[in-house]
């Protein structure tokens, strides 16, 4: 079955209020024109190298999607993401985002920005504690940079055993999501749960998600020889 097949089959089987962000970790030009050409609104990826290449090989196709930014944001490549991104998805510090909001302004625009949460606390992930405290008060912070528009919180979810033991997880982020969006504070649209991922994104959507980020369900297990 053809890359654009799985997404238009996967994009009738998820429900019209969930946005697929398709993850274009070590896929071709060429696989990412065919699911644009499907369809697809929005595109993530997980290295600024990477989504430059991939951006710039794309040309006018790039206008058609929006792009997320889904993987670790280092603060040397902030300038070039602002290039690309639209939205920068894993936010999990104060300092990273005065960053982005110092670099937004030097440009002139402002920045989709969600807070990432490390729900399964892992040493090895990254992202704030899962703690309704901790996300509030970054929230709270955030809110009063002028150049960043906090829309959301993203969680990878952990990614040991059996897929259907990440719903307490997303349960929870779902519960963290509700609490920061009934504040109703001002300059915070919480709009966006951008939970689930191939191997989980039907339970994270059961769970509460309106964002699911797919990679391998749509193009088929990873080609790491390419660039």
């Amino acid at each position: 079955m053809h890359v654009a097949e799985n997404y238009q089959r996967i994009r009738e089987e998820v429900p019209d209020n969930v946005t697929i962000v398709l993850a274009g970790k070590t896929r071709t030009p060429e696989e990412i024109r065919e699911v644009i050409e499907a369809g697809a609104t929005d595109i993530g990826e997980n290295y600024v190298q990477e989504a430059e290449k991939m951006y710039d090989s794309l040309g006018e196709e790039t206008k058609k999607v929006r792009w997320h930014m889904i993987g670790h944001l280092q603060k040397n490549k902030i300038n070039k993401a602002l290039r690309i991104f639209d939205v920068m998805q894993t936010v999990d510090s104060l300092e990273k985002a005065i960053d982005i909001n110092k670099r937004a302004k030097e440009t002139g625009r402002t920045v989709s920005v969600y807070i990432e949460i490390n729900i399964g606390s892992e040493m090895t992930k990254a992202g704030i504690k899962p703690e309704y405290e901790v996300v509030e008060n970054l929230v709270r912070e955030i809110s009063e940079l002028e150049y960043l528009n906090l829309e959301g919180l993203m969680t990878m979810g952990p990614r040991f055993g059996d897929p259907k033991d990440s719903r307490p997880y997303f349960r929870e982020t779902k519960d963290i999501f509700e609490r920061i969006k009934a504040l109703n504070l001002s300059r915070v649209k919480m709009e966006t749960l951008s939970m689930g991922m191939s191997n989980s994104y039907k339970f994270a959507i059961e769970e509460g998600s309106n964002m699911v980020r797919l990679g391998t369900v749509v193009f088929g297990e990873r080609n790491f020889k390419n660039p």
